[in-house]
């Protein structure tokens, strides 16, 4: 073969070869333009798409915007991002017994089921009955406190089998008690009432007033109203009273006949160092004599 013949065929195989560069050639360059954000040559912005923020996958879903339900997109209702243990429904969701345990707690007098039943926003008749099944079961269960309807009320107490501990804890051995005095003035009023300090100190004998002042100031018995007739104050006793002596109202009074004297020992008694004034036959003297048995 000449060399002629050679050169010629050379040039025509590289002539072949050149739309096979040119192609490889402007593959790399798209490659290139891809991984580089970069657009080919002769296409516009907007046939890329939108500009996806940085960060963010323009293929994944868009995250829910705060304050909003995750999957419902929508905002989430007042009142729902309550924190744990709080009850919107306030006291009259509370577990009734529970709550009448807590109240009485803290009661310094016996509470009415009325009130009971206005403060916890429960019927009266769901209250009654709680309140007795609580006595009940503590009464079971020997416990060292009960609960008690004293005063149209409803109060703890200790229970009386250990009234010796409470004593010992509270008084220290020292028990402040009311005068004999100051006890047949309160049996009077509590017997009589309401009664005016007049009538008591009538029936004791003695001026009461002193041991008036001292029942009024201790809460046993107040004033309530007065007498029509002399307008002089009368005197009734009071819840603590009651309270004190354990009593549900004034019915339960112990009956005073079995402590009464017998009818001839009274007559007998007012009859003895009685004075007598006899008027002489001039009419002019007055002779007191008193009547003594021999």
């Amino acid at each position: 073969m000449s060399e002629e013949t050679y050169e010629i065929q050379e040039a025509a195989a590289d002539a072949a070869d050149e739309p096979v560069r040119e192609a490889a050639a402007a593959g790399g360059v798209a490659a290139a333009g891809a991984d580089s954000g970069a657009l080919p040559a002769g296409a516009r912005p907007s046939d890329a798409g939108p500009e996806a923020p940085d960060g963010h996958d323009p293929g994944a879903d868009p995250e829910p915007e705060s304050g909003t339900d995750a999957e419902s997109g929508t905002d989430p209702e007042p009142g729902t991002d309550a924190e744990p243990g709080t009850d919107p429904e306030g006291v009259a969701a509370l577990e009734l017994k529970p709550a009448l345990e807590a109240v009485l707690m803290v009661v310094d007098e016996p509470a009415t089921e009325e009130h009971l039943a206005k403060v916890l926003q429960r019927r009266r008749r769901d209250i009654s009955d709680a309140l007795r099944e609580l006595a009940d079961e503590y009464d079971r269960q020997q416990r060292g406190f009960e609960l008690r309807l004293v005063a149209e009320g409803w109060r703890f107490y200790t229970r009386a089998e250990y009234s010796e501990a409470v004593e010992s804890f509270v008084l220290d051995g020292q028990q402040a008690r009311l005068t004999q005095a100051a006890l047949e003035t309160l049996a009077v009023v509590a017997y009589r009432q309401p009664v005016s300090r007049s009538r008591v100190s009538a029936v004791r004998g003695v001026n009461c007033d002193g041991v008036m002042r001292t029942l009024l100031q201790r809460g046993l018995v107040q004033e309530a109203g007065a007498e029509p007739e002399t307008g002089a104050i009368l005197y009734t006793t009071t819840h603590y009273f009651l309270e004190r002596l354990g009593l549900r109202g004034l019915d339960e009074l112990p009956e005073l006949a079995p402590f009464l004297p017998e009818a001839d020992a009274v007559e007998g008694d007012s009859q003895e160092g009685m004075p007598s004034f006899d008027v002489d036959d001039s009419g002019d003297e007055v002779h007191d004599r008193t009547q003594t048995e021999h």
